[in-house]
């Protein structure tokens, strides 16, 4: 009978050393707090809504639950963007919402500094927990490294790091103060000084940026990451969990420590999607209307008229009238020579007839500044093939199958150029694809100075457009882009009647299997 309680009180004991803790995480929710696509006025499987209702369910199952936010929180949507525009008399939408579903923390992302310190300000001194940023220093807010947490009677660390890229895309009075120091060597000090200071059982860090090619310190348990809009379910580097949820709010990381005397003795992740079914919590639906109403208000805003329906489902393998509009706006405004944008929502339409401000939001998504630079056409040429990446190159000796859309990169990096003329011959390697490019009729020499339009993205070299980097800006926008087709095409009255086809694939074969390619691929999304 004694071995027998001992026995009892042994198990006990080692039952009551093991604890299983869990880590939530969302990233680059963009202002996404409804199950709604505001460029379409339909349902979509994404918000901050349906988000609360598989947290709240989560923290039921284990109360030893930690929430964060991986960043790109108060920029992106509609709603978004008509509260900035606002007089701020009710509280900053997005994070009322992220106080009422209980966030422990939030890593800062390069969006959240779009409309400047005051907006990310008063987004800060609203929130219910700390802002995170270990490698944003200075500043007259500095911003907090880590959160320290007792879960479970486990110490977690949550680290947050951040895009160091910033002062490449922003206008410098958005980021004043504040300088951005190499991620991973800042965690690596930051590890160092939890170690001396707090002891954490657990450590996470929370990353706005990708990972690849990171080298993680040791003593990291975990990294939750965002900023490229992809997700993963879990995969080890090392001893190292990497994870990241799908942007817009459309689904939630889960991360499971089982934790045994102090040490990780355990861990597995996976991803909680956001569907259809799921059920949108009723309290964030109500906070959220006053927001969403007005954004409706300001998207059902008549602009001017398109003469022909017009859709982008093809619009990143042949000219379209939907990019030529944008383009349009931009070579006008920036007095340019050549612009560059890319097709950033290939699921914009267009129906024939009256134009509001919703269809031309759902052209251009993201709130990018406008940029006039002094360019060549060398420059030109350079972009060009480093758009041309997004292909594959033909199968030899024909082009009839496929893969040919390389998913190593991604869609919104494919730029067109206006105000010249080219070919993309997917029959030739990486670097030499772009031929018969002409300027005014004639061949475009590598020394023929341009001005070129683009936004501030590329003006800083992002998504592998370098050449851009460092090139005198000339010009611009006082306002986003969006904002100036508004303005254009409420002064023009009409959108293009039709694509210029100044740029084409070829070989012909190529062309055709692209587009059996992306209808499959278009199909499927529509399936999912």
């Amino acid at each position: 009978m004694r071995f027998s309680l001992c026995a009892v009180l042994l198990a006990a004991a080692l039952t009551a050393a093991e604890v299983r803790i869990t880590v939530l995480a969302t990233t680059d929710i963009h202002g996404n707090l409804l199950p709604y696509d505001y460029y379409t006025g339909r349902p979509a499987a994404r918000g901050l809504a349906k988000v609360a209702t598989i947290v709240r369910a989560e923290r039921e199952s284990n109360p030893n639950t930690l929430l964060i936010d991986c960043g790109d929180t108060i920029q992106g949507t509609p709603l978004e963007y008509v509260y900035q525009r606002s007089d701020h008399a009710r509280p900053e939408p997005t994070i009322l919402a992220m106080n009422a579903i209980g966030y422990d923390a939030l890593t800062l992302g390069n969006h959240d500094f779009n409309y400047g310190l005051e907006s990310l300000n008063r987004a800060r001194e609203q929130a219910h927990f700390p802002w995170l940023s270990a490698n944003t220093v200075g500043g007259t807010r500095p911003f907090q490294p880590y959160l320290v947490k007792s879960v479970g009677g486990v110490k977690v660390a949550v680290i947050g790091v951040t895009t160091p890229s910033i002062p490449l895309w922003e206008r410098p009075a958005n980021y004043q103060g504040y300088r951005f120091e190499p991620i991973w060597e800042s965690v690596a000090r930051t590890v160092e000084a939890l170690r001396a200071k707090e002891r954490p059982e657990v450590m996470v860090v929370a990353l706005h940026e990708g990972v690849e090619g990171a080298e993680i310190p040791a003593g990291v348990d975990a990294v939750i990451y965002g900023h490229t809009h992809r997700q993963e379910a879990g995969r080890l580097q090392g001893n190292v969990l990497l994870v990241q949820p799908k942007n817009w709010a459309g689904a939630v990381a889960k991360v499971e420590f089982r934790v045994v005397d102090g040490k990780v003795a355990g861990k597995s992740s996976k991803l909680i999607p956001v569907t259809a079914e799921t059920v949108a919590a009723e309290d964030i639906v109500k906070l959220a209307g006053p927001y969403h109403e007005a954004a409706e208000r300001y998207l059902n805003t008549p602009v001017a008229e398109a003469p022909v329906a017009m859709e982008g489902k093809l619009g990143r393998i042949e000219d379209t009238a939907l990019v030529d509009a944008v383009q349009e706006v931009q070579l006008a405004c920036a007095h340019a020579d050549v612009s560059f944008t890319a097709l950033f929502n290939p699921r914009a339409r267009v129906a024939k007839g009256p134009v509001t401000v919703r269809q031309l939001a759902a052209m251009y998504i993201y709130d990018n500044e406008l940029y006039a630079i002094e360019g060549d056409g060398g420059m030109v040429k350079a972009a060009l093939e480093n758009a041309a990446r997004y292909y594959r190159t033909c199968p030899q000796p024909a082009c009839t199958t496929g893969p040919l859309i390389n998913p190593e990169v991604m869609g919104f990096n494919y730029d067109m150029a206006q105000g010249v003329s080219y070919e993309v011959d997917l029959r030739k390697p990486v670097g030499e694809r772009i031929v018969n490019l002409r300027w005014k009729g004639r061949p475009l020499e590598a020394g023929q100075k341009l001005r070129i339009a683009l936004n501030n993205y590329r003006a800083g070299g992002s998504a592998g457009y370098q050449m851009f980097r460092g090139a005198r800006v000339v010009w611009q926008s006082s306002t986003d882009i969006r904002d100036l087709m508004v303005s254009y095409y409420t002064e023009h009255k009409q959108l293009p009647a039709r694509a210029d086809d100044n740029w084409r694939i070829v070989p012909a074969e190529a062309r055709r299997t692209l587009e059996r390619e992306t209808l499959a691929e278009a199909a499927a999304t529509r399936e999912r």
